[in-house]
């Protein structure tokens, strides 16, 4: 069951975190709560699959290297690799098309070099050969939404 402080950090954090040393002191207070428990509900949204992460969104290639990856993963085993991949702190979010190439995520590393060593080694785990797009042109998409948590 989601608690009113589930809720407002649902809602009203999807963006605009403190930029602080202190961003979860800074939202309890903003709340009336404390650290640890903001700490404790967004442990507890993550390990329910709520929220996937908590994290920057920095404008692609601004800072390191950016691109956009698809791959052809048989229906069976696409859970499985979408997993693995997912568990490459390079990779910013992956999801699912309905197309012949049906995984897509977007990989950030440090520079050119770092991008193409961490595809070589998805590769090599997955046993699956990427598709490599590096970013042309960017678009902002504002992924925050209001969520109607009417009961």
């Amino acid at each position: 069951m989601l608690t009113s402080l589930h809720k407002q950090l649902l809602n009203d954090y999807q963006q605009d975190l403190p930029l602080s040393l202190t961003p979860y002191k800074d939202i309890a207070d903003s709340l009336g709560t404390t650290e640890d428990e903001v700490l404790s509900v967004l442990k507890e949204l993550k390990d329910q699959q709520f929220i996937a992460r908590i994290g920057s969104v920095i404008a692609p290639n601004h800072i390191g290297s950016s691109s956009l990856i698809a791959m052809t993963v048989p229906s069976e085993q696409l859970q499985e690799i979408a997993e693995l991949v997912s568990q490459y702190p390079e990779v910013n979010h992956n999801y699912e098309r309905e197309n012949r190439f049906n995984l897509w995520f977007v990989l950030i590393g440090t520079d050119e070099e770092h991008l193409q060593s961490v595809i070589k080694d998805i590769e090599i785990r997955t046993g699956f050969k990427t598709l490599y797009l590096p970013l042309v042109a960017d678009y902002y998409i504002n992924l925050g939404f209001e969520i109607d948590f009417n009961d």
